[in-house]
């Protein structure tokens, strides 16, 4: 049982960093023209050499839902970790898994929007980028966190 707990917990805690290195990492589109370097942009910035600040009504939506999935799966840990020790054996986890579940949605809604809006964010000469490593991580961590939220919620205390 001490096997299935810290596996448990680690699998929270992989997904918990694939959100925080998908928020904060500036790779959710690369443009690599040839004979010039290459331009990332991030949820906040495009930057080469300088940076500056990308702003658009969508892309503040994909900023919220991605910080808020990164928060609640953050809370959903220090949850599971309090109902650990706090609810009777027998019952279930289910306080940790609705915000598991929701943190699932929030990155699933971010990367989502981020998706079908991708050609709004970008000046034009960025356009003919491709999507990055970030948006790869957003997308991955998205089943990781709905797989946690759905182990939590079949999950009940034992001794």
């Amino acid at each position: 049982m001490l096997i299935i707990l810290a596996f448990i917990i680690l699998f929270h805690l992989a997904s918990a960093i694939l959100l925080f290195v998908a928020t904060i990492h500036n790779a959710w589109w690369v443009v690599s023209h040839t004979g010039h370097e290459v331009i990332y942009a991030d949820l906040w910035y495009s930057c080469n050499s300088t940076c500056y600040p990308v702003v658009n009504i969508y892309l503040q939506a994909v900023q919220a839902a991605i910080i808020l999935a990164t928060i609640l799966c953050c809370v959903s840990f220090f949850v599971f970790m309090l109902q650990l020790f706090s609810i009777k054996q027998g019952e279930r986890f289910i306080f940790t898994a609705i915000i598991q579940l929701l943190a699932s949605l929030c990155v699933m809604t971010s990367a989502s929007i981020y998706t079908a809006q991708h050609e709004n964010f970008h000046a034009a000469s960025l356009k003919s980028g491709s999507y990055g490593s970030s948006y790869i991580v957003a997308w991955v961590s998205f089943p990781m966190t709905l797989i946690s939220g759905l182990m939590y919620l079949v999950l009940r205390k034992r001794k």
